[in-house]
């Protein structure tokens, strides 16, 4: 064999057993805050409340972040869709419950005014080629 044909196998080698490696793994859940002081129920790590409105922030590059929140329902909400370099079908958001349907801009912030959601009524966003999605349950 020829030294091309080492380097070439070596490669092959290499990246096989980096494959081996990798963690396919699905990603947790995002863990709940619970507010039992207060009484209410248990909303997502990317959730706040001020001055009586509820944000929810989910970020979209490579999909969405996280796909699935916890928030309080029965109060006014806004989503805020953060993008940083997203240039994949995420940046196309459609969110069908409340009519949205935008390409987002490639770094930014998106606020969607979602009024005010009821319990037991989730909120679906996709991508506009429907391979990535989110999901907020309202409780």
């Amino acid at each position: 064999m020829n030294k091309t044909a080492y380097i070439a196998i070596s490669i092959v080698l290499f990246i096989g057993i980096g494959i081996l490696f990798v963690d396919t793994s699905s990603p947790e859940k995002p863990k709940n805050i619970t507010s039992s002081e207060s009484g209410t129920a248990d909303i997502s790590k990317n959730v706040i409340v001020k001055e009586g409105v509820q944000y929810i922030t989910v970020e979209a590059k490579g999909g969405y972040s996280p796909k699935i929140s916890t928030a309080k329902a029965g109060i006014p909400t806004k989503l805020i869709v953060k993008t940083k370099g997203t240039y994949d079908c995420s940046s196309s958001l459609v969110i069908p419950s409340v009519h949205f349907e935008k390409i987002l801009s490639k770094t930014g912030e998106e606020i969607i005014d979602i009024g005010t959601p009821k319990k037991g009524e989730p909120l679906n966003g996709t991508c506009g080629m429907g391979m990535y999605n989110f999901e907020v349950v309202f409780e």
